[in-house]
């Protein structure tokens, strides 16, 4: 161990010595160095990170950085040996957050893994499982089943990874659940979360629209499952990549500018986001753009404009 490992694991020994004596302000100060200057060290030696933190309730800054780095890398918790020995508080702290990198259905399915291994005399086949065993399991995963974005699986998924184990979901929850594969129209319920920000390399360079945002507007332009009000609850539809053509703060956004870049250009998207709040204005166009000085008009039925308030409530025009 160099010198930087060990001053590093010394301050992760003070850190927890201090939390026995109940030093409130050198936790607080402590967790702030070790973030803001040890987290290289962290991220590497995360399994060492990641126990030290584990060892009191005051940790949560630093039990906060673990949570971030999962999200980032989950394969180091999911894929672990000590996975199903995760505390239940900190599993789902863990599923909670929007930012985990993994899909939907290999996190139920970690989770229900998890949950087995807290019961040692069940057996992993739902099919051999009494009332009480769907009891036992619902009681078991009631921190973590909240966290679980149902509604992000597609219709094989619910079907093969979900119906075996309806009887730990909550009867209306599921009811709601069935009705959105079989019947499109129903109206979906307020409290339906949204596809995690999985982030994929080389789709679309922008500093205000993830990856949810170019999904609805990818079906709303091929016009996919545009009368299927859970459309934007399923997985992403990314069958485009966006090239940057202008961007405000690195090129002024100036007419002059935006005709100059993306004139005789067909299939633009245009994204604003209003400042000093999370809505965001924008428009599509299949045509090509113009200097209005050339006198020239054009027509078109496939343009739409938007506008994301927030990442739960849209509008198409």
């Amino acid at each position: 161990m160099n010198e930087q490992e060990q001053d590093a694991s010394e301050f992760l020994k003070v850190l927890v010595a201090a939390d026995v004596l109940c030093l409130q302000e050198l936790i607080d100060y402590l967790q702030k160095y070790l973030i803001e200057s040890k987290s290289e060290w962290m991220e590497e030696h995360f399994d060492i990170t990641r126990q030290f933190s584990l060892q009191s309730n005051n940790l949560l800054k630093l039990q906060q950085f673990c949570v971030d780095f999962i999200a980032k890398s989950p394969e180091k918790i999911f894929k672990s040996t000590y996975f199903v020995s995760l505390p239940e508080k900190f599993l789902a702290q863990i599923i909670k957050d929007d930012n985990l990198q993994m899909k939907e259905v290999e996190i139920w399915e970690h989770v229900l893994k998890w949950g087995v291994a807290q019961n040692p005399t069940l057996i992993p086949d739902p099919d051999t499982w009494t009332d009480d065993d769907f009891k036992t399991m619902e009681n078991t995963l009631q921190h973590c089943l909240p966290s679980i974005r149902f509604f992000s699986l597609s219709s094989k998924e619910f079907l093969q990874k979900v119906s075996p184990y309806k009887k730990i979901l909550k009867h209306q929850h599921y009811k709601d659940l069935k009705s959105s594969y079989f019947d499109p129209y129903s109206e979906p319920n307020e409290n339906i979360s949204l596809p995690r920000n999985i982030k994929i390399d080389g789709i679309i360079d922008s500093k205000i629209v993830n990856l949810n945002i170019v999904s609805t507007i990818s079906r709303w332009i091929d016009k996919v499952d545009i009368n299927n009000k859970f459309a934007h609850f399923r997985g992403l539809y990314l069958p485009y990549k966006f090239e940057l053509l202008l961007r405000g703060r690195r090129d002024r956004f100036t007419p002059k500018k935006f005709h100059e870049l993306c004139d005789n250009k067909p299939h633009t998207v245009t994204f604003i986001k209003v400042k000093d709040v999370e809505e965001i204005l924008g428009g599509y166009n299949p045509i090509i753009w113009k200097s209005s000085d050339t006198g020239d008009w054009s027509k078109t039925d496939g343009s739409f404009i938007f506008s994301f308030k927030n990442k739960e409530n849209f509008n198409k025009y």
